[in-house]
């Protein structure tokens, strides 16, 4: 748990490195994602999901933006953004 609290935490701060803004929402059923509001690129996670399941969402916006690699990030996190 401690390793996905502080995946969850890096990655978050990946994100807003890389210049989305990351919004936590009540979504119900809907796990969150990727969009665009006017003109700025957002990440909805759902707050009612567990911190293992927002931290592979965000994994998986993260991994298919190629800035990432232009960032430092911890080692852990980069094996698993390159993984995916």
């Amino acid at each position: 748990m401690d390793d996905t609290l502080g995946l969850l935490a890096e990655s978050l701060q990946l994100a807003r490195d890389l210049g989305y803004e990351v919004r936590d929402e009540p979504l119900g059923e809907t796990p969150g994602g990727l969009c665009r509001v006017g003109g700025v690129a957002q990440i909805l996670l759902n707050i009612g999901q567990a911190p293992a399941e927002r931290l592979e969402q965000l994994l998986e916006i993260l991994s298919a933006d190629p800035r990432w690699a232009d960032v430092p990030v911890s080692r852990l996190l980069a094996q698993r953004l390159q993984s995916r």
